[in-house]
């Protein structure tokens, strides 16, 4: 028996992994407790959630062959269900391209998924600059080493990745992309992506950046990473 508990399935996106049709497999659970969180049910109730069968999405994506593309599994956080490997190689095994939404706090997942070639596309959520961890991932005394090392990782390895930040004005500032520049230095490719508020926010009433405050720290990104867009702006 796998032990991955699916709490949600978009059937059909042409966001959630860029370029191709898709769909998305949410899974609950996740180690940190970010305020600006949108899948809080995820995050707090896991337990509680109706869950939806292996099977029945097994089942789905076998039906949608030749009509979707690709799957992203996000959640919550993927990375802490036992047995993902053996989820993702069923999905593989039908055709499909995968990618992982990942906060990044499990880096021994994520090469071995990477060098079982398990995943084709990892999104790695930077939360803040590492002196601001603390306030956007909801945790106290966050520990930075696996960040750092799945950071590390991705750069050096030749699968297709993306670094990306929800900004949110009440909580990031200047110093935060000043600071994230200087870390990622080199990154292949990075996104700020619009906060958007919803009542399944974990801590409800945060607001966007303008695009022209956005454009403005996207230009200092820029200066050390090639490629750097925005997402989510309307």
């Amino acid at each position: 028996m796998i032990t991955v508990k699916i709490c949600g399935l978009n059937k059909t996106t042409l966001l959630d992994y860029p370029g191709k049709v898709a769909a998305t497999i949410f899974l609950g659970s996740c180690n940190f407790r970010c305020p600006f969180c949108h899948n809080s049910s995820l995050v707090l109730h896991a337990g509680k959630e109706p869950e939806i069968s292996q099977e029945e999405v097994l089942s789905f994506l076998k039906k949608r062959r030749g009509i979707l593309e690709g799957v992203c599994i996000t959640g919550g956080e993927p990375t802490l269900s036992p047995e993902l490997d053996e989820f993702l190689e069923k999905i593989r095994a039908l055709g499909y391209s995968i990618k992982l939404d990942t906060n990044g706090s499990r880096p021994s997942v994520i090469k071995d998924l990477v060098q079982r070639g398990l995943v084709d596309k990892i999104a790695m959520d930077i939360k803040a600059c590492p002196e601001n961890y603390g306030t956007l991932s909801g945790l106290q005394y966050p520990n930075l080493e696996p960040i750092q090392e799945s950071v590390d990782f991705l750069m050096k390895e030749p699968v297709d990745y993306e670094f990306r930040t929800t900004v949110v004005k009440e909580l990031h500032t200047e110093k935060d992309f000043l600071e994230i520049g200087q870390w990622l230095a080199g990154a292949r490719s990075y996104y700020l992506q619009a906060y958007k508020d919803s009542p399944e926010v974990l801590q409800p009433g945060f607001c966007s950046y303008s695009l022209e405050e956005l454009e403005h720290f996207r230009s200092i990104l820029l200066q050390t990473i090639p490629l750097v867009e925005i997402r989510g702006i309307d």
